[in-house]
């Protein structure tokens, strides 16, 4: 005897109890069709679910709020009744807007006609994606629109219940996670099993269901935080394809992410980079992960086995599960793009010189990758074992009372994780161990292992200015930047940067230290790895910034309030139009379009327009390895800021060339300028060397 809910399935297929449905092949529903819960996904209904919607970053103050589900797989109206059912939606119903959203799909070249809401006897309702409505048999099989009332989410709240759920198979696995209003997410998705300490990870091929429905722990660090478990990545996706292998056509490129943190602390599931901003707008999936850090991810000994660069290994082993499983979540393996900022621009830097990284991945970003003088200097200039064992080895050995221990290896591998993660001296090194790095640093002169694709990178105005302490009255530069590890004797400071002379000397001081440092860890290094890998061919293509506005991190605020504007009566959460310093990961809430998910309020007009601006270019490079959006992506996705930001721009993003060095000065509006010139060239000031740097130095 049937129940009663399949007895309301089996009506809306025009079927009855003793006449079931003749089941289409293609469907994979069972007999009868099962209803609602996590079951309701693309394998039950028989079709891939596309989210499209208008995200413009407005969050719940926005006026943009239609949104469709889409299942491509044509199918007759009352199985398209059954099917939005399935999850938990209704058929779709034009609003005030007349599916102006919807426009994309045109772009795509799917322009329908769909089922919508409508039924007359025999007739139907359908709807183009250019906005006309008909009705057509309903015994036809047409795609489908179905309602989207996923809840919006944020950085403190997402509904994962059962309503929202979804299952995707992968592998012998099935994993369910839920979708919020603008992507389906996975959080907490397991890519490697906690792996002994000091070896390295491996993709974790599980069988079986697990939920991902919360993010997993962060790796172990300081202050007692994480777990050793913690080789969790979380996923971001807009589309979700029937299963494996079909609609290949349809796969969304994969922007897969590297916290920053020093390589001693942080985490993938951080709500500054919530991927849903990114994924939904920019119509990609977003990875996130974690990797081990500080002394449990870095260390290096001379023991002959333990040979360090298990963080980086462990990136490796993510990017592999990405190439295994992502697919199935959307993805397009052979379009993967890998970011990160400041440890995470390290990484991906380390990744561009890896051999066990080529060929996992399809594009680079670094964003404010550190490179130099001072506190920047082995982020990317790889150290030797021994040279890691003298920095951190030995202090930590010390630390625990292991360094006169018959095995090394096996007394650090009984001190508990936390003291390991809170040692005066951590092990946060890069080394060369042969395997995974086998170079001192990324050869971009041709002569060393280097990835050959299209790189984006740039850095803060006054990236800097973070990693300087405030000066003391009285204080003078020279005295400031000794006392921040600066080998003066390789900088020239008054002549090239002239103290301001305002009654604040204290900020006179800063002022120029921060110049300096920003151009001696961030600015020389970069510009002339983006010169020297142009001029050898290294990368195919080089795209250049400089941030000239930011929004501090909440959390993260260096020598405040000097990297805040200014409040003022007009402007009281700050004003833009007054001197401040544009300083270290300012640049994050504009990329990830997370602002006001963090609840940040906007300081003026245009830090939501920025933040789309800089959202659509990040995403642009994802999908065509150029940041500069075409014109009709803009108009099918309604984006118009950006469109007239590029307008007023005057110009798209030029890369930059051997003998036309340009970077795109990242405000609002925007402009691009050439690289800076002192004494008659290219050069960094505060080294004294100029842009030819790899070639004087190789």
């Amino acid at each position: 005897m049937p129940n009663a809910i399949s007895l309301t399935i089996l009506s809306l297929l025009g079927a009855t109890a003793a006449h079931p449905p003749k089941w289409p092949a293609w469907s994979g529903w069972p007999a009868p069709y099962g209803y609602g819960g996590p079951a309701g996904n693309q394998a039950t209904v028989g079709s891939d679910l596309t989210i499209v919607t208008h995200n413009d970053l407005y969050g719940n103050t926005s006026s943009r709020t239609d949104a469709a589900i889409v299942l491509s797989q044509p199918m007759t109206e009352r199985q398209a009744t059954a099917a939005c059912a399935a999850l938990g939606e209704q058929l779709w119903s034009p609003t005030a807007s007349n599916g102006s959203f919807l426009d994309y799909l045109c772009y795509e070249g799917e322009n329908g006609p769909y089922w919508i809401a409508g039924r007359q006897g025999p007739q139907c309702k359908t709807f183009t994606a250019d906005g006309t409505q008909s009705q057509q048999p309903c015994l036809d099989q047409l795609p489908t629109l179905c309602t989207q009332s996923a809840p919006l989410a944020n950085a403190t709240y997402a509904d994962n219940s059962t309503k929202w759920q979804t299952t995707v198979s992968t592998g012998a696995q099935t994993m369910t996670g839920f979708r919020d209003k603008f992507s389906f997410r996975f959080e907490g998705v397991r890519y490697a099993a906690e792996p002994e300490r000091w070896t390295y990870s491996t993709v974790y091929n599980g069988t079986g269901h697990s939920d991902a429905l919360a993010f997993g722990p962060e790796c172990v660090q300081s202050g007692n935080a994480g777990s050793t478990d913690c080789l969790f990545l979380n996923i971001w996706t807009p589309y979700l394809p029937k299963s494996s292998g079909t609609g290949a056509e349809k796969l969304k490129p994969v922007m897969f992410w590297i916290h920053g943190g020093a390589f001693t602390g942080g985490t993938g599931s951080d709500p500054t980079f919530d991927g849903n901003a990114l994924s939904s707008r920019g119509d990609v999936v977003v990875v996130t992960i974690n990797y081990r850090l500080g002394t449990l991810g870095f260390l290096a000994l001379d023991d002959g086995v333990t040979n360090g660069n298990y963080g980086l290994a462990d990136q490796i082993t993510a990017l592999q599960w990405v190439q295994d499983n992502i697919e199935s979540f959307g993805g397009d393996k052979n379009r993967v793009t890998i970011l990160g900022q400041s440890a995470g621009a390290a990484s991906v830097r380390a990744l561009l010189a890896s051999p066990k990284a080529n060929g996992k991945y399809a594009a680079a970003v670094p964003q404010s990758n550190l490179a130099g003088s001072a506190y920047a200097t082995t982020y990317s200039s790889y150290l030797t074992i021994s040279q890691e064992v003298a920095l951190a080895g030995e202090p930590i050995l010390n630390a625990t009372g292991c360094l006169n221990a018959t095995s090394q290896l096996s007394c650090l591998r009984a001190v508990d994780p936390f003291v390991l993660a809170n040692v005066t001296t951590p092990a946060r090194y890069l080394v060369v161990d042969g395997t995974y790095l086998v170079t001192d640093q990324l050869e971009v002169t041709g002569r060393g292992p280097a990835a050959h694709v299209p790189v984006l990178m740039g850095f803060m105005r006054d990236d800097g200015a973070a990693f300087i302490t405030y000066p003391t009255p009285n204080e003078t530069v020279s005295g400031l930047l000794t006392a921040n590890g600066f080998n003066l004797s390789a900088i020239s400071t008054l002549s090239v940067f002239p103290e301001p002379t305002s009654a604040n000397q204290t900020l006179n001081v800063f002022n120029t230290s921060a110049l300096i440092a920003t151009d001696a860890e961030f600015r020389c290094l970069d510009e002339a790895t983006a010169y020297s890998a142009v001029k050898h061919a290294v990368f195919p293509t080089v795209y250049f910034y400089e941030f000239n506005r930011s929004y501090q991190l909440s959390f993260y605020q260096p020598n405040a309030p000097t990297c805040e504007a200014p409040p003022s009566p007009a402007h009281p959460y700050g004003d833009l139009s007054a001197e401040y310093f544009k300083c270290h990961s300012g640049e994050l809430y504009y990329v990830f379009g997370t602002l006001l998910f963090n609840g940040q309020p906007p300081r003026d007009d245009y830090d939501i327009p920025m933040s789309q601006f800089t959202l659509d270019s990040w995403a642009a490079f994802a999908r065509t390895y150029d940041p500069t959006p075409s014109a009709g992506f803009l108009q099918a996705r309604g984006f118009a800021n950006t469109s007239a930001e590029i307008a007023r721009s005057g110009a798209p993003w030029t890369p930059v060339a051997e003998e036309d060095l340009r970077l795109r000065l990242m405000q609002y509006p925007s402009v691009e300028e050439g690289f800076e010139i002192y004494d008659g060239q290219v050069e960094c000031r505060a080294l004294g060397y100029p842009i030819d740097y790899y070639e004087r130095h190789s």
